[in-house]
């Protein structure tokens, strides 16, 4: 009954993980159409200053981005490997570089590297689809999945799937596709 009772507990945090995700999706999905609009901003008026303005990011997901998030969720469950490049164990970088190359997005392949390609994006405007690094070594990256979390290969023993940002070290880096 006991492997019963957990084998019901561990279906339902699943189910719970792929409604999450998909529910960032989803929002993302309604969220797009309006993108081009949302940022261009002020960009075409002029307002007689001769300094011109800043481009403010808006936590607006980029198409690519949602494309690799969802491609990064086909390999729920799969083992954590150092250096696993996938196709069966992958380890954090590995995870990213071949969801965005899904994308039509070459990233390098360690996290050190991912961590200065792409947009630079302020915490504050962070959207899914982003890839994140952590701590200032950039020695661990994932990609922003909505409400909190972020999908990513962990660590030895933990499977491919979502962690809550409160549970992952303080954030280093935000970079956009």
């Amino acid at each position: 009954m006991l492997v019963t009772s957990s084998t019901a507990r561990d279906r339902r945090s699943t189910h719970l993980r792929r409604a999450l995700v998909a529910g960032a999706l989803t929002v993302c999905a309604v969220a797009l159409p309006a993108a081009p609009a949302m940022a261009a901003g002020s960009a075409g008026s002029s307002s007689g200053s001769a300094g011109g303005s800043a481009v403010i990011p808006l936590p607006i997901s980029s198409p690519a981005g949602l494309v690799a998030l969802a491609a990064a969720t086909t390999q729920t469950g799969k083992p954590y490997l150092w250096g696993g490049t996938g196709p069966n164990a992958w380890d954090c970088s590995g995870l990213t570089q071949w969801a965005f190359r899904q994308a039509g997005v070459r990233l390098p392949r360690v996290s050190q590297d991912q961590a200065w390609a792409g947009t630079p994006i302020p915490i504050a405007a962070m959207a899914p689809g982003d890839i994140i690094t952590f701590r200032p070594e950039n020695d661990h990256v994932g990609i922003y999945a909505g409400f909190g979390q972020v999908f990513n290969a962990y660590g030895a023993g933990v499977p491919i799937g979502l962690t809550p940002l409160s549970e992952l070290p303080p954030i280093n880096q935000v970079r956009r596709f």
